[in-house]
């Protein structure tokens, strides 16, 4: 009796242990949206958010989404107000895009805090293809962005 309970402590902390968080999933507005304290348009408005701001999925509950922006805010945002493409928001002081993805690659340009970069491809190492509003893409250090 005494090995079976011991045999028992160390499968749950086996499982415990196993277990892995969920990925981070984020997504971008699809047009200006109002975040509510619930799921509902009947729920109270908290605040809006710009299109295309990056938004970090926590639950989804039918057609809300509860989300975080990168200031920290939360709301619940209708599965409409979200977009198919994706963007990330400058988060350092600076951000430098890059030809290609090395430190040493010729400058294309650099964003503010605040910018708002479109995503080209997945993450290639600790780089980010990306496109500037005007038209001019290169790579990013992921270090640099927030919402991917």
């Amino acid at each position: 009796m005494k090995h079976g309970f011991l045999r028992l402590i160390l499968a749950c902390s086996a499982a415990t242990v196993s277990f892995t968080a969920p990925a981070l999933e984020y997504k971008s507005l699809a047009d200006n949206a109002i975040l509510y304290d619930a799921g509902s348009t009947k729920a109270q408005p908290q605040f809006i958010l710009l299109k295309g701001t990056p938004v970090e999925v926590i639950v989804t509950v039918d057609k809300w989404l509860k989300v975080r922006e990168q200031g920290g805010g939360m709301g619940w945002v209708e599965r409409g107000s979200i977009s198919d493409s994706q963007q990330v928001i400058v988060s350092a002081a600076t951000a430098e895009v890059r030809q290609r993805a090395e430190e040493s690659a010729p400058l294309v340009f650099q964003g503010s805090k605040g910018l708002l970069l479109e995503v080209l491809e997945k993450p290639v190492g600790a780089w980010l293809k990306v496109r500037h509003r005007d038209g001019q893409s290169g790579y990013v250090s992921l270090k640099s962005v927030w919402g991917i």
